[in-house]
Protein backbone atom coordinates (compact mmCIF):
# COMPACT_ATOMS: atom_id res chain seq x y z
CA UNK A 1 0.00 0.00 0.00
CA UNK A 2 1.28 3.55 -0.72
CA UNK A 3 2.63 5.66 2.13
CA UNK A 4 -0.29 6.77 4.25
CA UNK A 5 0.56 10.44 4.12
CA UNK A 6 -0.01 10.40 0.36
CA UNK A 7 -3.76 9.82 0.80
CA UNK A 8 -6.14 12.29 2.49
CA UNK A 9 -9.83 11.49 2.81
CA UNK A 10 -12.19 14.03 4.33
CA UNK A 11 -15.40 16.00 3.96
CA UNK A 12 -16.58 18.96 1.92
CA UNK A 13 -17.49 21.62 4.47
CA UNK A 14 -18.14 21.03 8.14
CA UNK A 15 -20.86 23.45 9.28
CA UNK A 16 -24.19 21.68 8.70
CA UNK A 17 -27.08 21.90 11.13
CA UNK A 18 -28.31 18.30 10.54
CA UNK A 19 -24.89 16.98 11.60
CA UNK A 20 -25.33 18.34 15.12
CA UNK A 21 -26.10 15.58 17.58
CA UNK A 22 -25.44 12.96 14.85
CA UNK A 23 -21.84 13.37 13.77
CA UNK A 24 -21.07 16.13 16.24
CA UNK A 25 -21.64 15.24 19.89
CA UNK A 26 -24.76 16.70 21.51
CA UNK A 27 -24.00 20.03 23.12
CA UNK A 28 -20.85 20.72 21.11
CA UNK A 29 -20.74 24.48 20.49
CA UNK A 30 -20.63 25.53 16.84
CA UNK A 31 -17.28 27.30 17.13
CA UNK A 32 -15.64 23.98 18.02
CA UNK A 33 -17.06 21.94 15.14
CA UNK A 34 -13.95 22.36 12.98
CA UNK A 35 -11.77 21.37 15.91
CA UNK A 36 -13.85 18.20 16.38
CA UNK A 37 -13.91 17.35 12.65
CA UNK A 38 -10.12 17.72 12.54
CA UNK A 39 -9.86 14.96 15.14
CA UNK A 40 -11.52 12.59 12.66
CA UNK A 41 -10.09 13.75 9.32
CA UNK A 42 -6.74 15.05 8.11
CA UNK A 43 -8.24 17.26 5.41
CA UNK A 44 -11.40 19.28 4.74
CA UNK A 45 -12.57 21.06 1.61
CA UNK A 46 -13.65 24.65 2.31
CA UNK A 47 -16.90 25.66 0.56
CA UNK A 48 -17.34 29.18 1.91
CA UNK A 49 -14.55 30.55 -0.26
CA UNK A 50 -16.67 29.68 -3.33
CA UNK A 51 -19.51 32.04 -2.42
CA UNK A 52 -17.43 35.11 -1.59
CA UNK A 53 -14.08 36.32 -0.32
CA UNK A 54 -13.45 35.40 3.28
CA UNK A 55 -11.54 37.57 5.74
CA UNK A 56 -7.92 36.82 6.72
CA UNK A 57 -8.92 36.20 10.34
CA UNK A 58 -11.02 33.22 9.22
CA UNK A 59 -7.98 31.49 7.74
CA UNK A 60 -5.87 32.38 10.77
CA UNK A 61 -8.50 30.91 13.10
CA UNK A 62 -8.79 27.70 11.09
CA UNK A 63 -5.02 27.35 11.07
CA UNK A 64 -4.94 27.64 14.85
CA UNK A 65 -7.83 25.18 15.36
CA UNK A 66 -6.32 22.28 13.39
CA UNK A 67 -3.38 19.91 13.95
CA UNK A 68 0.03 20.52 12.41
CA UNK A 69 -0.46 17.84 9.75
CA UNK A 70 -3.90 19.09 8.67
CA UNK A 71 -4.60 20.32 5.11
CA UNK A 72 -7.37 22.52 3.74
CA UNK A 73 -8.47 22.40 0.11
CA UNK A 74 -10.14 25.63 -0.98
CA UNK A 75 -12.95 26.03 -3.46
CA UNK A 76 -12.06 29.04 -5.60
CA UNK A 77 -14.59 31.89 -6.03
CA UNK A 78 -17.57 31.41 -8.31
CA UNK A 79 -17.04 35.02 -9.36
CA UNK A 80 -14.21 33.71 -11.55
CA UNK A 81 -15.71 30.41 -12.70
CA UNK A 82 -19.46 31.07 -12.88
CA UNK A 83 -19.94 34.83 -13.26
CA UNK A 84 -16.88 35.93 -15.25
CA UNK A 85 -16.56 32.48 -16.83
CA UNK A 86 -12.79 32.99 -17.10
CA UNK A 87 -13.09 36.38 -18.86
CA UNK A 88 -11.39 39.47 -17.39
CA UNK A 89 -10.32 37.64 -14.26
CA UNK A 90 -7.02 39.33 -13.36
CA UNK A 91 -8.61 41.50 -10.67
CA UNK A 92 -10.81 38.83 -9.01
CA UNK A 93 -7.89 36.39 -9.15
CA UNK A 94 -5.69 38.91 -7.38
CA UNK A 95 -8.35 39.66 -4.77
CA UNK A 96 -8.72 35.97 -4.03
CA UNK A 97 -5.03 35.58 -3.28
CA UNK A 98 -5.03 38.81 -1.29
CA UNK A 99 -7.92 37.66 0.91
CA UNK A 100 -5.79 35.68 3.34
CA UNK A 101 -5.71 32.22 1.76
CA UNK A 102 -1.91 32.19 1.81
CA UNK A 103 -2.08 32.61 5.57
CA UNK A 104 -2.83 28.89 5.77
CA UNK A 105 0.84 28.32 4.98
CA UNK A 106 1.78 24.65 4.88
CA UNK A 107 -1.86 23.74 5.59
CA UNK A 108 -2.97 25.06 2.19
CA UNK A 109 -3.75 22.13 -0.09
CA UNK A 110 -5.16 22.06 -3.62
CA UNK A 111 -7.32 24.87 -4.98
CA UNK A 112 -10.54 23.57 -6.54
CA UNK A 113 -11.99 25.37 -9.57
CA UNK A 114 -15.52 24.15 -10.23
CA UNK A 115 -17.27 25.14 -13.47
CA UNK A 116 -21.01 25.39 -14.22
CA UNK A 117 -22.89 22.72 -16.22
CA UNK A 118 -23.70 25.11 -19.09
CA UNK A 119 -20.13 26.29 -19.61
CA UNK A 120 -18.70 24.52 -22.67
CA UNK A 121 -15.03 23.99 -23.39
CA UNK A 122 -13.34 26.96 -25.08
CA UNK A 123 -9.72 26.17 -25.87
CA UNK A 124 -8.50 29.77 -26.08
CA UNK A 125 -10.15 30.80 -22.85
CA UNK A 126 -8.73 27.78 -21.05
CA UNK A 127 -5.22 28.33 -22.35
CA UNK A 128 -5.33 31.86 -20.98
CA UNK A 129 -6.77 30.73 -17.64
CA UNK A 130 -4.27 27.96 -17.03
CA UNK A 131 -1.40 30.26 -17.95
CA UNK A 132 -2.63 32.78 -15.37
CA UNK A 133 -2.91 30.30 -12.50
CA UNK A 134 -0.02 30.86 -10.07
CA UNK A 135 2.12 27.76 -9.74
CA UNK A 136 3.52 28.73 -6.34
CA UNK A 137 2.87 31.11 -3.47
CA UNK A 138 5.33 33.72 -4.77
CA UNK A 139 3.38 33.89 -8.03
CA UNK A 140 0.13 34.10 -6.04
CA UNK A 141 1.49 37.07 -4.09
CA UNK A 142 2.41 38.68 -7.42
CA UNK A 143 -1.22 38.25 -8.54
CA UNK A 144 -2.33 40.14 -5.46
CA UNK A 145 0.26 42.89 -5.87
CA UNK A 146 -0.77 43.53 -9.47
CA UNK A 147 -4.12 44.81 -8.20
CA UNK A 148 -2.47 46.95 -5.55
CA UNK A 149 -2.87 44.59 -2.59
CA UNK A 150 -0.33 44.58 0.22
CA UNK A 151 0.68 40.99 1.00
CA UNK A 152 3.27 39.49 3.31
CA UNK A 153 6.49 38.63 1.46
CA UNK A 154 8.19 36.69 4.25
CA UNK A 155 6.66 33.18 4.05
CA UNK A 156 8.78 30.66 2.13
CA UNK A 157 7.74 29.80 -1.40
CA UNK A 158 5.54 26.72 -1.70
CA UNK A 159 4.10 25.00 -4.73
CA UNK A 160 0.37 25.47 -5.38
CA UNK A 161 -1.77 22.64 -6.69
CA UNK A 162 -4.87 23.28 -8.80
CA UNK A 163 -7.76 20.96 -9.71
CA UNK A 164 -10.67 21.63 -12.08
CA UNK A 165 -14.15 20.12 -11.91
CA UNK A 166 -16.02 20.32 -15.21
CA UNK A 167 -19.70 19.62 -15.83
CA UNK A 168 -20.28 20.04 -19.58
CA UNK A 169 -19.90 17.10 -22.00
CA UNK A 170 -17.78 19.17 -24.42
CA UNK A 171 -14.82 18.66 -22.06
CA UNK A 172 -14.53 15.10 -23.30
CA UNK A 173 -11.76 16.40 -25.51
CA UNK A 174 -8.24 15.00 -25.88
CA UNK A 175 -6.89 18.51 -26.38
CA UNK A 176 -8.33 19.56 -23.03
CA UNK A 177 -6.66 16.62 -21.28
CA UNK A 178 -3.33 17.42 -22.95
CA UNK A 179 -3.66 21.06 -21.87
CA UNK A 180 -4.22 20.08 -18.23
CA UNK A 181 -1.20 17.79 -18.34
CA UNK A 182 0.95 20.54 -19.79
CA UNK A 183 0.11 22.76 -16.82
CA UNK A 184 0.10 19.92 -14.24
CA UNK A 185 -3.48 20.72 -13.25
CA UNK A 186 -5.61 17.82 -11.98
CA UNK A 187 -8.93 16.87 -13.54
CA UNK A 188 -11.36 16.18 -10.69
CA UNK A 189 -12.79 12.67 -10.58
CA UNK A 190 -16.36 13.66 -9.74
CA UNK A 191 -18.93 11.03 -8.83
CA UNK A 192 -22.23 12.81 -9.47
CA UNK A 193 -24.65 9.85 -9.66
CA UNK A 194 -24.47 10.06 -13.47
CA UNK A 195 -25.63 13.67 -13.73
CA UNK A 196 -22.40 15.15 -15.12
CA UNK A 197 -19.37 13.73 -16.97
CA UNK A 198 -17.34 11.16 -15.08
CA UNK A 199 -13.70 11.12 -16.17
CA UNK A 200 -10.62 9.51 -14.66
CA UNK A 201 -7.85 10.93 -16.84
CA UNK A 202 -4.75 11.49 -14.67
CA UNK A 203 -3.37 14.91 -15.60
CA UNK A 204 -1.11 15.80 -12.65
CA UNK A 205 1.00 14.19 -9.94
CA UNK A 206 -2.04 14.11 -7.65
CA UNK A 207 -5.69 13.05 -7.82
CA UNK A 208 -8.64 15.05 -6.54
CA UNK A 209 -11.88 13.15 -5.91
CA UNK A 210 -15.30 14.60 -5.09
CA UNK A 211 -17.93 12.05 -4.06
CA UNK A 212 -21.32 13.72 -4.37
CA UNK A 213 -23.51 10.63 -3.89
CA UNK A 214 -23.61 7.07 -5.18
CA UNK A 215 -27.17 6.94 -6.51
CA UNK A 216 -28.71 10.34 -5.71
CA UNK A 217 -26.79 13.61 -5.94
CA UNK A 218 -25.81 15.05 -2.53
CA UNK A 219 -28.17 12.65 -0.76
CA UNK A 220 -27.37 8.95 -1.03
CA UNK A 221 -24.61 7.27 0.90
CA UNK A 222 -22.11 4.71 -0.36
CA UNK A 223 -22.58 0.99 0.19
CA UNK A 224 -19.78 -1.11 1.59
CA UNK A 225 -19.20 -2.55 -1.89
CA UNK A 226 -18.98 0.93 -3.41
CA UNK A 227 -16.49 2.07 -0.77
CA UNK A 228 -14.35 -1.04 -1.35
CA UNK A 229 -14.33 -0.17 -5.05
CA UNK A 230 -13.22 3.39 -4.31
CA UNK A 231 -10.52 2.15 -1.95
CA UNK A 232 -9.10 -0.12 -4.64
CA UNK A 233 -9.04 2.71 -7.19
CA UNK A 234 -7.38 5.10 -4.75
CA UNK A 235 -4.66 2.57 -3.98
CA UNK A 236 -3.92 2.17 -7.70
CA UNK A 237 -3.72 5.93 -8.25
CA UNK A 238 -1.65 6.55 -5.13
CA UNK A 239 0.72 3.76 -6.13
CA UNK A 240 1.43 5.49 -9.44
CA UNK A 241 -0.87 3.35 -11.60
CA UNK A 242 -4.42 3.52 -12.90
CA UNK A 243 -7.45 1.23 -12.57
CA UNK A 244 -7.67 -1.29 -15.39
CA UNK A 245 -11.15 -0.03 -16.26
CA UNK A 246 -10.34 3.69 -15.93
CA UNK A 247 -12.81 5.95 -17.76
CA UNK A 248 -10.57 8.15 -19.89
CA UNK A 249 -10.91 10.59 -22.76
CA UNK A 250 -7.29 10.45 -23.82
CA UNK A 251 -5.91 7.36 -25.51
CA UNK A 252 -2.55 8.32 -24.04
CA UNK A 253 -2.06 6.98 -20.51
CA UNK A 254 -0.72 9.09 -17.69
CA UNK A 255 3.02 9.45 -17.31
CA UNK A 256 4.53 6.72 -15.10
CA UNK A 257 4.89 7.66 -11.44
CA UNK A 258 6.30 6.05 -8.33
CA UNK A 259 3.39 7.40 -6.32
CA UNK A 260 0.78 10.14 -6.39
CA UNK A 261 -0.98 12.11 -3.69
CA UNK A 262 -4.75 11.59 -3.49
CA UNK A 263 -7.26 14.01 -1.97
CA UNK A 264 -10.83 12.78 -1.62
CA UNK A 265 -13.87 14.59 -0.22
CA UNK A 266 -17.41 13.40 0.42
CA UNK A 267 -20.10 15.93 -0.48
CA UNK A 268 -23.23 13.80 0.16
CA UNK A 269 -24.12 15.83 3.21
CA UNK A 270 -27.92 16.13 3.04
CA UNK A 271 -28.66 13.02 5.11
CA UNK A 272 -25.48 13.15 7.18
CA UNK A 273 -23.80 10.42 5.14
CA UNK A 274 -20.62 12.31 4.22
CA UNK A 275 -18.68 12.08 7.50
CA UNK A 276 -19.52 8.44 8.09
CA UNK A 277 -18.73 7.40 4.51
CA UNK A 278 -15.42 9.26 4.79
CA UNK A 279 -14.57 7.50 8.05
CA UNK A 280 -15.38 4.11 6.53
CA UNK A 281 -13.27 4.76 3.45
CA UNK A 282 -10.38 5.88 5.65
CA UNK A 283 -10.64 2.62 7.56
CA UNK A 284 -10.65 0.57 4.37
CA UNK A 285 -7.48 2.36 3.26
CA UNK A 286 -5.82 1.69 6.58
CA UNK A 287 -5.46 5.38 7.36
CA UNK A 288 -4.88 6.45 10.92
CA UNK A 289 -7.84 6.68 13.25
CA UNK A 290 -7.62 10.26 14.41
CA UNK A 291 -8.99 10.78 17.91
Amino acid sequence: MPARHEIRIGISGWRYAPWRGVFYPPGLVQRRELEFAATRFDSIEVNGSFYGLLRPEYYARWYAQTPDDFVFSLKAPRLITHLHRLRDIEEPLGRFFASGVLGLGEKLGPLLWQFPPRMAYDETRWKDFLSMLPKDTDAARDCARRIGADVDSTPPRRRLRHAVEIRHPSFRDEGFIALLRRHRVALVVADTAGRWPYLEDVTADFLYLRLHGDQELYVSGYTDAALHRWAARIERWAGGGEPDDAVRVSAKPAAPARRRAVYGYFDNDVKVRAPFDALRLRALLGLDART
